[in-house]
């Protein structure tokens, strides 16, 4: 055995197991270390705290006088906690979060020292933009880019610093980062919801977006990881033979949590707990040495902002108890990969979900309303939907009879598709009392019962309705959310936005009563939008067929998928309701191509050494070892053992065989990666990277598993299948 893999697999053998200790009640520590409510009353003037509220649910504007109370509050609380820095934390387009510590210690004009921290620095920072990913609105010489405080999510403190949550602009005003983008489809949302609320309930003044996501992950042993060079680079292994034991048993599916394991989670939802993220749900997943980690669901700015300080801690946390969280989409060929599904619904200020059914046909006729509208707006927006979860990770994962395909559909269960399909036949025009009592009896009054056993789930369904709210199952694990959700957000808004139009104009030029023109506009969506549901299995070559025939796009890897991005009814879409302008959908999708090129050519980088300097020589070494053996079988015994050294002598033949495929199968790989990198145009360059570049992966990982499992153990360079994924 190589020297790294015996280091790695004797330092997990002999790490002593951390005690676990889940002691003491999780509500008293929640939000500890969170400048909430709580922490405001306390440590704010009432003026501070009423203007803070205000900005957080009326939108209003803070002034700089207000700001500089708040941050003398703000200031006070940290220091009581023990904090030395601040940063303004931020999402820029890396998908991960960006933060500089300034310590609140500064120098006064008399030589001495205090403690510093005031408006303009809570509300206003101004990081260098030029290293960060700009998609061509910023040039590298161009470094001016502001941070500025979003009070909707609140300040929080991690180890010795406070971390203010913040949008990214550039200088000239453009997003250069996810939360601006999400924000603005919030209030689209917001606006659009609350038009189309009121027609049922007068007193709703806002509706928010809520999200509860799903966290899969993997923890490996971090020595083993460190011993691969390809898991450790990219994050998934290039090369490796299936372990003779995977999934297949679906033993480690809601199995017992291992020790060490356990010790993690209970450390991890500690921190958590005191960071104000509300964890509850903890399983292991359906692959060895998977995961799940899952919370109460939150305003979705909220709630992104909690699923990425998450991400943060949990590597942090990983990190002590030696291992590594794996967040790639597919880190292990043959077993399931890991997404991260968003549960999506909306939320009146009333305290009502508007995707849940109420007691009365009136309730059940706005649950109508919301639910045939998001189907509408995925059904003529799905191709911008299947953008949200392109990567060249989640490539790997999409469609693999595990996962969504990359065709979007919306399941809702038979007898939900009955309901819509008696809505469908409603007389168009104005009712009679007899269809009225008859609608609201027999099809609309009846939603209640019917979801109280709505039907099996279907886990091939990349957007399920599951009872109260819609399942995307198709994000990714490593995944900012803020692109899924600024996306669907975007899309359902503008629904809602031409739904009420449409309903206005029913009432005010033919007529109608509101409950009619309601019923008479749901009717035409119902028949207009039936291709996007689908309640069959989406794994199926059948239904890339079907998908076909019903005109769905079928985009099966990233390049193909961004290119909506910037298409011109994108641009018109985003532009109304002011969620992104053309410059910054370019630099979105410029972005979006250039971290796959990125991917896919650190990938071919990482696989072309992996062969050249440890496949190769491994396989020659042992070559020269059946050499020598074969040599002094013929030695020493000439023809009595003719049979053996044949035998030997075939391994040697095979060897050799799959070193000259490999060798040359490399080779083409390096070349493909040096034409695409000759491009220019980044959407060329991706589409090279992907169908000139990327098809040799598995062509050559399909030689490297033959090697695997012809050269002895001892040989092999690289830790395996089994040792990984069965360590505890």
């Amino acid at each position: 055995m190589p020297k790294i893999r015996f280091q790695a697999l004797e330092q997990s053998r002999r790490r002593e197991h951390t005690t676990i200790s889940e002691s003491g009640k999780r509500s008293e520590l929640f939000g500890k270390n969170v400048f909430n409510e709580e922490k405001m009353l306390q440590f704010l003037t009432r003026e501070a705290f009423d203007n803070v509220k205000s900005a957080i649910f009326q939108g209003n504007k803070i002034d700089r006088k207000i700001a500089d109370q708040v941050a003398e509050g703000m200031k006070a609380w940290a220091l009581s906690m023990g904090a030395t820095h601040y940063t303004h934390w931020f999402q820029p387009l890396t998908g991960a979060t960006a933060e500089k510590h300034d310590a609140f210690f500064d120098i006064l004009p008399n030589g001495r020292a205090m403690e510093k921290f005031g408006g303009a620095q809570l509300v206003q920072q101004e990081p260098d933009a030029s290293s960060f990913p700009s998609g061509g609105i910023r040039n590298t010489f161009e470094a001016r880019g502001y941070t500025a405080w979003d009070p909707t999510s609140p300040a929080f403190i991690y180890k010795t610093t406070l971390c203010i949550p913040t949008i990214f602009v550039a200088y000239t005003g453009e997003a250069l980062d996810n939360k601006a983008p999400l924000l603005r489809a919030l209030h689209a949302i917001d606006q659009a919801a609350t038009g189309v609320a009121q027609y049922f309930d007068k007193n709703v003044r806002k509706v928010h977006a809520t999200l509860g996501w799903e966290q899969e992950y993997f923890l490996i042993d971090k020595a083993l990881v460190k011993s691969r060079i390809d898991l450790s680079t990219t994050g998934r292994t290039l090369v490796g033979s299936f372990s003779a034991k995977g999934q297949q048993l679906d033993d480690h599916y809601f199995g017992v949590i291992p020790p060490r394991v356990l010790s993690f989670m209970s450390d991890l939802e500690k921190e958590c707990t005191q960071l104000g993220i509300p964890v509850k749900t903890r399983h292991n997943e359906v692959a060895p040495n998977q995961f799940e980690l899952a919370p109460v669901f939150e305003e979705a700015n909220l709630s992104v902002d909690h699923n990425l300080l998450l991400m943060d801690v949990m590597e942090e946390i990983a990190d002590r108890h030696n291992f590594s969280v794996l967040f790639h989409e597919k880190p292990f060929a043959g077993i399931n990969g890991s997404g991260k599904h968003n549960n999506w619904s909306l939320a009146t200020d009333t305290g009502v979900n508007l995707l849940s059914p109420g007691t009365t046909p009136m309730k059940n006729l706005q649950f109508l309303t919301f639910f045939v509208n998001t189907i509408k707006a995925v059904d003529t927006y799905e191709e911008l939907l299947r953008a949200s979860i392109a990567s060249a990770s989640n490539d790997h994962r999409l469609g693999a009879n595990e996962a969504p395909p990359p065709i979007i559909s919306i399941f809702i269960g038979k007898q939900l598709n009955d309901v819509l399909d008696e809505l469908e036949g409603v007389s168009k025009g104005k009712l009679s009392p007899e269809e009225k009592t008859e609608l609201k009896l027999n099809v609309v009054g009846k939603i209640p019962e019917i979801l109280l056993d709505n039907t099996d789930r279907n886990r091939t369904s990349p957007f399920a309705f599951t009872g109260n709210k819609f399942e995307m199952r198709g994000v990714g694990s490593k995944m900012n959310c803020a692109k899924p959700m600024t996306i669907l957000n975007t899309i359902v808004a503008k629904q809602l936005t031409d739904f009420k139009k449409e309903v206005d104009a029913l009432i005010d030029k033919k007529k109608l009563k509101k409950d009619e023109a309601v019923f008479n506009v749901l009717r035409e969506y119902i028949k207009t939008c039936k291709r996007i549901r689908f309640e069959g299995d989406g794994y199926g070559m059948e239904w890339q067929e079907e998908a076909r025939r019903r005109k769905l796009s079928i985009n099966k890897n990233t390049p193909e998928a961004l290119q909506v991005i910037t298409s011109k009814e994108s641009v018109a879409l985003f532009k109304e309701m002011d969620v992104m302008n053309e410059v910054e959908l370019t630099a979105h999708q410029d972005v979006e191509l250039g971290a796959y090129i990125f991917h896919i050519q650190i990938e071919g980088r990482v696989l072309g050494e992996m062969v050249y300097s440890h496949i190769i020589p491994a396989a020659v070494k042992y070559q020269n070892l059946l050499l020598e053996n074969i040599n002094g079988l013929r030695e020493v015994y000439g023809a009595a053992h003719k049979k053996v050294a044949e035998a030997q002598l075939n391994i040697l033949e095979q060897i050799g065989e799959h070193i000259i495929e490999i060798k040359k199968l490399t080779d083409e790989m390096t070349d493909a990666r040096k034409r695409a990198n000759s491009m220019s145009m980044r959407n060329k360059k991706a589409q090279a990277y992907c169908n000139n570049v990327k098809p040799y992966f598995d062509s050559i990982r399909e030689q490297s598993d033959a090697l695997e499992k012809l050269i002895a153990d001892e040989f092999w360079p690289f830790t395996k299948y089994r040792e990984m994924l069965f360590s505890k």
